[in-house]
């Protein structure tokens, strides 16, 4: 009893975990259709924008995109950015510069943003912020009537290359351009137009544009090297895959199909690591027609295999282009009952798909082609039976689209359905029928190669508007070069003029200095050529006087210390300047032998303080020997009583001494009175060369000697003061 009981129990566990987890199960069944419903019903697309600043409208760069929850971003140097959303996502700015900006995609229009500036940002020009709104609008509308309207499109292109200011505006209008272009099928032209995007302004996106209109417009060799000229370290993971999906579009146009291969999985395999769904399905789908064409047919149905579980993951429309792609891998391989029951599938399914988007004739999902290709399919299979009513389906769907290429196709294969299941008055009326839909496709095909020449023209009269503004923006842009050219070249003239004109000033400056300091030490030299004769001259009148008195022994005496001082002098004749000691050695000297000539006249003294370095000072050679003299001669001489020579050394500062000649003897102005008519007329040479000589010296030294003559005293025998002032080097 126990046992029963403990069955039960765990069969009823059993039981209720099972209802628990088929619970959850559709649960999740029924979360993932409703989010394939939402996809299907709301798709993703490209989201052009910028953000630029509100009051100068310059760009901003680095700024975060993001789609909340989805795909994430940044702007470029022009602030502008592509990301992927869907209508009602949520976009978020960020940027370190300005607050957090929130905003709800509605449609796949342009978004400018505009942003409150950094404090540090300077305004601009209003001008400048009215041509960008107005280029702006421009493209926005270009991408408006992108599907619409060809002939607008390209004219608001023209709008908008009048409205640039800049190369990289001019890139993007040539860039948007060339879209156009590719979508209308006009691949030469937009090889064209990628071009000259690409010579104004280098990007990845018009790179990639250009390498898919070569291969489309069957440049192969170019649109491989275009493609491989790409720094892939600089796409963005999206182009990385675009880039990789491309090569091997390439090399799947010029049946080089293991290459195709390589190209989708490296492209594959970025897609699976970034999760980039739709490029998954894809690519999965294009290495399965790859190997399908390199008869490697095993590896198709894998990778077939793989794209259609995934398109199931997609949109409703996305799943059904896969399973037409696939029907036609097994039409290929003569699969035709996997063919048909696939093509019945999207016969099933793509009513619902007309509802909620418009099929166009092109388009392979349309009931006509696929009802056409079911009839087709059971006539390979000999069931004529099954074949006729989807090929009459067909016809009649065909009619009704105006869809005549599918309705000529569907009729002849009716005929020979009819021919072969040996119904022959069927086939002939089945016959006549595709002579008169031939009839009239081909009064429709002339109208459409008609319409076609038109059109053609059009663009290209719109495209000469293009390249005319191109010409003439190139044509300013060179004269503002040459302009500008002119404009350096002239500045660098002067700039050049004016460094030769320093140069010049600077050696002629030099020179002059040098030649100053020539005169200078050749008048120095002068000076004291002039000084020596001078001052033997008036040695020699003392050795004069002893003779004259037969004081030989104190003239030979005299002549002797003359001798030695004269000696000393010469020795010194060439010199500048000389030690401060040799020069107080040599004035001693000299006041001793004019004090052995007056010795009734005066007593003298010198003094040197004991704080002043005499070896570190430095002093013109003979500089204080004239004032010495003139104390001596010109006012102890002259006085009634015995005076007094004062010489002293002491120091001023530490890099300044000064030296003073002092006498008590009668003054200056006595001494002028008591000169003699042909005295006065005579001027003193030794004092004036002294002047000349500290002048010299002060010029080319900086001022290093400065002399100063007063009176000594305020009585009746005045006396000279003399104060030398000698700067240390």
């Amino acid at each position: 009893m126990k046992q029963i009981l403990k069955y039960s129990i765990i069969i009823l566990l059993l039981l209720f975990s099972i209802e628990t987890v088929t619970g959850q199960n559709n649960k999740k069944v029924q979360e993932n259709e409703a989010l394939k419903l939402k996809a299907e019903k709301n798709p993703f697309f490209s989201i052009r924008g910028s953000v630029r600043e509100s009051d100068t409208y310059k760009p901003i760069s680095k700024v975060n995109i993001e789609v909340n929850g989805g795909d994430y971003t940044r702007t470029d140097a022009n602030g502008a950015f592509v990301i992927k959303a869907r209508k009602g996502d949520e976009l978020i700015i960020r940027h370190k510069d300005f607050q957090t900006v929130y905003h709800i995609i509605e449609n796949n229009d342009r978004i400018t943003v505009e942003v409150e500036p950094a404090e540090t940002r300077q305004k601009g020009n209003s001008k400048f912020k009215t041509d960008i709104k107005a280029f702006n609008a421009y493209i926005d509308s270009v991408s408006k009537y992108k599907k619409l309207d060809v002939e607008k499109s390209i004219a608001f292109v023209g709008d908008a290359l009048s409205q640039s200011t800049t190369q990289s505006q001019n890139g993007l209008a040539h860039l948007v351009l060339a879209d156009v272009y590719m979508y209308w099928k006009q691949y030469d032209l937009a090889v064209t137009s990628y071009r000259v995007s690409l010579q104004n302004e280098e990007t990845n996106e018009a790179k990639l544009g250009l390498a898919k209109a070569y291969e489309r417009n069957k440049n192969y060799q170019e649109s491989l090297e275009t493609y491989n000229a790409i720094d892939k370290k600089s796409l963005s993971n999206y182009q990385l895959v675009t880039l990789y999906e491309g090569l091997g579009d390439t090399y799947f146009s010029i049946k080089n199909y293991q290459s195709s291969v390589e190209a989708y999985e490296k492209g594959l395999e970025v897609a699976n690591k970034h999760l980039i769904k739709p490029k998954i399905v894809d690519l999965n789908s294009k290495i399965a027609q790859s190997y399908n064409s390199d008869g490697r047919v095993d590896k198709a149905e894998q990778f077939f295999g793989n794209s259609l579980n995934l398109a199931e993951k997609e949109t409703k429309k996305r799943a059904l282009e896969e399973k037409v792609t696939v029907a036609d891998f097994q039409n290929t391989n003569r699969n035709y009952s996997e063919e048909i029951q696939l093509r019945k599938e999207i016969v099933e399914d793509v009513e619902g798909v007309q509802k909620d988007s418009i099929i166009v004739n092109e388009s392979p999902l349309t009931l006509q082609k696929q009802n056409y290709k079911i009839g087709n399919a059971y006539f390979l299979q000999k069931d004529y039976e099954n074949a006729i009513p989807y090929l009459e389906k067909s016809i009649e769907e065909a009619d009704a689209k105006g869809d005549l290429i599918v309705k000529k196709d569907a009729t002849k294969k009716l005929s020979d359905v009819h021919v072969d299941a040996g119904n022959f008055e069927k086939a002939k009326e089945t016959l006549e029928d595709y002579k008169n839909v031939v009839d009239e496709l081909y009064i429709k095909r002339e109208q459409e190669l008609s319409q076609a020449d038109r059109f053609r023209r059009n663009i290209i009269a719109q495209q000469n508007r293009i390249t005319s503004l191109e010409s003439d923006r190139v044509l300013t842009t060179s004269l503002n070069q040459a302009r500008t050219k002119n404009q350096q070249l002239i500045i660098y003239s002067l700039i050049a003029g004016l460094i030769m004109l320093l140069i010049t000033a600077f050696f002629m400056y030099k020179y002059i200095k040098q030649q100053r300091l020539a005169n200078n030490l050749l008048a120095l030299k002068s000076l004291r050529s002039q000084m020596n004769p001078h001052f033997i001259f008036n040695a020699l009148n003392s050795v004069n006087s002893f003779i004259a008195i037969n004081d030989e022994r104190t003239a030979n005496k005299y002549l002797s210390d003359f001798s030695y001082l004269m000696r000393a002098v010469l020795e010194n004749s060439e010199e500048d300047f000389i030690p401060l000691q040799k020069e107080i050695e040599l004035l001693d000297l000299y006041t001793k032998l004019e004090h052995f000539r007056f010795q009734d006249k005066f007593d003298y003294s010198i003094t040197v303080d004991e704080n002043v370095d005499v070896e570190s000072f430095q002093i013109p050679p003979m500089l204080l020997q004239p004032y010495i003299e003139n104390a001596v001669w010109h006012g102890l001489r002259y006085k009634t009583e015995k005076g007094h020579l004062y010489i002293d050394v002491s120091k001023k500062s530490n890099d300044e001494i000064t030296i003073t000649v002092a006498d008590d003897g009668i003054g200056r102005e006595r001494s002028k009175d008591l000169k003699t008519t042909n005295q006065q007329k005579q001027k003193s040479k030794g004092m004036g060369n002294i002047q000349k000589r500290v002048a010299i010296l002060n010029e080319m030294y900086k001022d290093k000697v400065d002399v100063f003559i007063d009176d000594y005293q305020d009585a009746e025998d005045a006396g000279t003061k003399v104060v030398v002032t000698i700067k240390k080097d």
